[in-house]
């Protein structure tokens, strides 16, 4: 595993609009720097992201939420790439 020392950073603070309420999601730097680069593909920008997946979410705790949706969207990514897999996303 290549360490990234970026990625390492203590967990961050930030403030996002949810269904019209202001509310302060606590992640780690890592967890941050994925929704941007799911994100940005999709020239969505992360508080809409954040948005769907709170709407989606099936936990209480929306920062849960958000690291469960992540670690899902890059096992799909990894069982899509690896051999046997469903190939390319579309």
């Amino acid at each position: 595993m290549i360490r990234r020392p970026e990625l390492s950073l203590p967990r961050m603070k930030r403030s996002i609009v949810i269904a019209g309420h202001k509310t302060s999601i606590g992640l780690e730097h890592a967890f941050w720097h994925s929704l941007k680069e799911i994100a940005a593909p999709e020239g969505t920008p992360v508080r809409q992201l954040v948005n769907r997946i709170d709407s989606d979410r099936e936990h209480a705790n929306l920062s849960s939420a958000i690291r469960l949706s992540l670690l899902d969207h890059y096992r799909r990514l990894a069982n899509e790439a690896a051999p046997g897999g469903k190939g390319k996303r579309q």
